[in-house]
């Protein structure tokens, strides 16, 4: 039976520039990310929801919309966890895919595993009980096991079979970790030999998060490459010809440098590990990826977006420039909405998707890229406030994170303060999600941010940051 990829295919708008904020389009039907706070995404559109599922590290989560804005709010549902201590550890990198069989649909999802040590990773497959990608699940099988080290596998179809593709060593040849493909005669099989497929990168590290494009008349092999914690992580590409065997590496074609990669005017540092879906009603190309808002050496802060791609008069995909997280997009087309409202920090006032100030703020543009719109107010000053007023049934807080940073607290309609949330970082990253409310009732509510004046032991103030909110009706 061929291995279905629901919603798999591919579209961009060019990277947005910020604009002065009382010009920035009011109308619903707009998101802006980031979409969750896992790397290495793996998202299917199937009976009318998103279905979003990243790394977890201890287990596997996914989450569930209707709409692609609201999968920043939407609830964690995890539905793996595992006992055998050879797989519960280090669960990378899950890959969903539905498979239509004559006793009905089945869902697959491929991850990765170890016992904690990097170097035991193995592959493996969970399989659904029915057709639901939140499952249950059960345990199915280990899969491409040449006794090495391998990662970040699925599979993809070609030519009416299907094959699967991963991250393994070097095998003395060389040069950084490639790709390899073995044939499969069932969604958790593989048989015989695996090839090994040469892949350029740009660098002397990974090859690895293969994902397929499928496009008219040949098939894009998509891959990140280079080291996940630092900015220059990027993907690159190979396509095959329809009718070319895929187990014979002179099959596939290299195309050159990146096709998608850091952003610096943007803010946007190591977009990669990523997977593509189509829009609700089928009419667009979208592909979900991990990146950063700080271009620092680190595997942190590595959040969910997603952008449009769109596709070159030779056939080949255009991925376009990552947009900066904040920038506003329309929605998928078919994405029932309504989107959300986005409330800037020079938004001031009292009236409706307004915020006003109280105590010492300052203000300024002196964040840059990493602000929504190039701006936002700061302050150290104990019970110093920032009151959002809005309409809508839940509000989240987006804004710096940095090593001079404290403690801040909230209420929601002048009610009981929350337990204290720490803006501290150990590296500056921008746009973070710092705090999303409960659901409201609809209707007009505020939001107080209250400054406390203390910071952890690691930070040298106490600083606390609004930038930008969004507002769901």
């Amino acid at each position: 039976m061929a291995l279905v990829a629901v919603a798999a295919l591919s579209a961009i708008v060019p990277a947005a520039g910020w604009a002065d904020s009382s010009a920035r389009p009011t109308a619903t039907g707009e998101f802006r990310n980031p979409l969750n706070g896992g790397a290495d995404p793996t998202m299917v559109y199937f009976n009318d929801n998103y279905y979003l599922s990243t790394t977890q590290g201890d287990r596997i989560s996914i989450w569930k919309a209707g709409s692609l804005a609201d999968l920043i709010t939407a609830p964690k549902k995890d539905i793996w966890t595992d006992t055998d201590p050879s797989r519960d550890q280090q669960l990378w990198a899950p890959a969903l895919k539905r498979v239509a069989g004559s006793d009905g649909a089945r869902w697959y999802l491929y991850y990765t595993a170890s016992d904690g040590t990097d170097a035991a990773h193995r592959m493996f497959v969970l399989e659904s009980e029915g057709d639901d990608p939140e499952g249950p699940w059960h345990f199915k099988a280990k899969i491409a096991d040449f006794g090495e080290y391998g990662i970040d596998g699925e599979p993809f179809t070609l030519n009416g079979k299907d094959y699967f593709i991963w991250t393994g060593p070097g095998r003395g040849q060389g040069g950084p970790a490639q790709l390899y493909i073995s044939p499969m005669t069932d969604p958790w099989t593989t048989t015989g030999d695996r090839v090994a497929i040469p892949a350029d990168g740009g660098c002397d590290e990974v090859r690895e998060g293969p994902t397929a494009l499928y496009g008219k008349g040949q098939t894009f092999l998509t891959y990140s490459t280079c080291d996940t914690g630092k900015p220059d992580y990027q993907l690159w590409m190979k396509s095959i010809a329809d009718g070319a065997d895929p187990m014979n590496p002179d099959s596939w074609v290299q195309h050159p440098g990146p096709i998608f990669s850091r952003n610096d005017d943007a803010g946007v540092y190591g977009p990669g590990h990523h997977f593509f879906f189509k829009s609700p009603d089928g009419t667009e190309d979208w592909i979900a990826y991990h990146g950063k808002n700080t271009s620092s050496y680190t595997y942190e802060y590595r959040t969910t977006r997603a952008q449009k791609i769109s596709w070159n008069a030779d056939g080949t995909p255009n991925l376009g420039a990552p947009l900066a997280a904040g920038a506003t997009q329309e929605l998928p087309s078919g994405d029932p909405g309504p989107g959300t409202r986005a409330i800037n920090d020079t938004d001031v006032g009292t009236d409706d998707f307004q915020v006003g100030y109280t105590g010492n703020w300052n203000a300024g543009s002196g964040c840059g890229n990493q602000c929504f719109y190039g701006n936002d107010h700061w302050t150290q000053e104990a019970g110093a406030t920032a009151t959002f007023t809005f309409t809508g049934s839940q509000i989240a807080l987006f804004s710096v994170r940095d090593t001079g940073n404290g403690y801040a607290t909230f209420s929601i309609d002048g009610g009981a303060e929350s337990d204290r949330v720490d803006y501290y970082s150990d590296v500056r990253v921008g746009e973070n999600p710092n705090y999303i409310s409960p659901k409201l009732a609809p209707g007009k509510h505020t939001l107080r941010v209250t400054v406390t004046g203390e910071h952890n032991g690691s930070a040298g103030a106490a600083m606390v940051s609004i930038d930008r909110a969004e507002v769901w009706e």
